[in-house]
């Protein structure tokens, strides 16, 4: 499982006309679920993402987390961040998890998240998203679980 942070002042996903999720103050997370995940590396990130130490404090240090904060956090389901480049010029996607286990480890990220943080917003999955950011800083993090798969 793949999660691209972006520490955002504001962001927001439209499918068509309509808004489907939108956060000021926070973080924007595109989620890539790959075959072999589990629950366990839903939960993992979400904590991680939720308690990452991503905000300034009065000293300019990164000391604060989306929890310290009181940030919102809108998440974005992307299987393009499981693809392979290695070869070629066209993207493999053989690692991205089947439709089915990717929606529900995507919605158990969520469910985990809204443990841990008051705002979570999220995009619609499988559809074609407009997604609309304001980098802060700009700060962006790749993260993934260390333990693929567990």
């Amino acid at each position: 499982m793949r999660a691209l942070v972006q520490r955002v002042s504001r962001a927001r996903v439209t499918v068509g006309a309509e808004e489907v999720g939108a956060i000021g103050k926070g973080a924007l997370v595109f989620l890539g679920v790959a075959k072999g995940d589990t629950e366990a590396n839903a939960g993992y990130l979400a904590g991680k993402i939720a308690n990452l130490r991503i905000f300034e404090d009065d000293s300019g240090k990164l000391n604060l987390s989306l929890k310290d904060i009181g940030g919102g956090l809108l998440v974005v389901s992307q299987f393009t961040l499981i693809s392979d480049t290695r070869h070629g010029r066209r993207p493999s996607f053989t690692g991205a998890a089947e439709p089915a286990l990717a929606e529900s480890l995507y919605e158990s990220f969520i469910l985990h998240a809204e443990k841990e943080l008051k705002e979570v917003r999220r995009g619609r999955f499988r559809a074609m998203m407009e997604v609309e950011l304001v980098n802060d800083g700009p700060v962006t993090l790749l993260l993934e679980d260390p333990q693929p798969g567990a």
